[in-house]
């Protein structure tokens, strides 16, 4: 196996500087694990004062920022390497959220096969219930999945998702449309989900980071070009005039296997400047 390159500040190294206790690590369990576990304990350490859980955005894409090679189809992104280390995140969170256009697609099981811990609680947001009765996040019989909707969509799907062993959970809508996500982290937050982790897709990963409502960021970026068929990682952000652009703070970068991890802490960069009305 190819020993780790690490990145920091534009250097590289086969063998960095550490910090105290990093050589200790367990077996398997790769820096930004580490980074990521210290990030959550210190969000923690502040959860009185924010309504919301402690929020990891984490997600793969290709070299040119895609997450699907084609639109509607189910695409393989990650290397073994950083499909562990994705599921040693998923162990370390509460819940686990998804939008439904992932679970059309993908049916992911959310759950943790790869590492040693607990399921997160899978959390979809799918505002007109459009979540399969026979998805294989319903499947788990560890954790409930929590649908969350809204308020008009559909009473007799909302029965069928809750024989099948779903929680739905209706939400005011936000103003341009879909899950008003600050209500839904603070419905979470209410019921003792301290940690959140967000895997995708396209369209929940833009609106956290639109609305700046993520604390750290995992992304990793696989040696693949997907061309212009696939789906963007990150659609237009549309910011709002009072809020910021989203940047990245103590950015770190890892090399698991062929892919190339980078993490850091989420925070605004200034406020958004406005050059007309957006373009979908």
């Amino acid at each position: 196996m190819t020993s780790p390159v690490y990145y920091k500040q534009g250097m590289y190294s086969d063998a960095p500087k550490r910090e105290p206790g990093l050589r200790d690590r367990p077996s398997g369990e790769s820096a930004v694990v580490r980074s990521v576990r210290a990030t959550l304990a210190r969000v923690a350490k502040k959860n009185g004062a924010i309504p919301r859980p402690a929020v990891t955005l984490a997600f793969a894409q290709s070299l040119d920022g895609y997450i699907t090679a084609c639109k509607g189809f189910s695409t393989a992104i990650s290397g073994d390497q950083s499909m562990l280390m994705t599921h040693q995140l998923r162990a370390m969170h509460d819940a686990i959220l998804v939008g439904i256009n992932t679970v059309l697609v993908d049916d992911p099981r959310l759950t943790v096969r790869l590492a040693d811990g607990d399921d997160p609680i899978p959390v979809v947001l799918d505002s007109r219930l459009r979540t399969p009765p026979t998805a294989k996040l319903l499947q788990q019989t560890r954790r409930q999945a929590i649908i969350a909707t809204l308020p008009d969509a559909s009473s007799e799907r909302e029965l069928r998702l809750v024989e099948a062993g779903a929680r739905v959970v209706r939400l005011p809508e936000a103003p341009g449309g879909g899950i008003r996500l600050m209500d839904l982290f603070c419905w979470l937050r209410e019921h003792e989900v301290n940690s959140l982790m967000i895997e995708g897709g396209s369209k929940v990963i833009s609106s956290v980071l639109a609305h700046c409502l993520g604390d750290q960021l995992v992304l990793t970026i696989a040696p693949k070009f997907f061309g212009q068929n696939g789906v963007h990682a990150v659609a237009a952000l549309n910011c709002a005039g009072s809020l910021s652009t989203p940047c990245l703070t103590n950015v770190t970068f890892e090399q698991l296997g062929d892919d190339v991890v980078v993490w850091g802490n989420l925070a605004p960069a200034g406020p958004a400047k406005s050059a007309g009305k957006d373009k979908d």
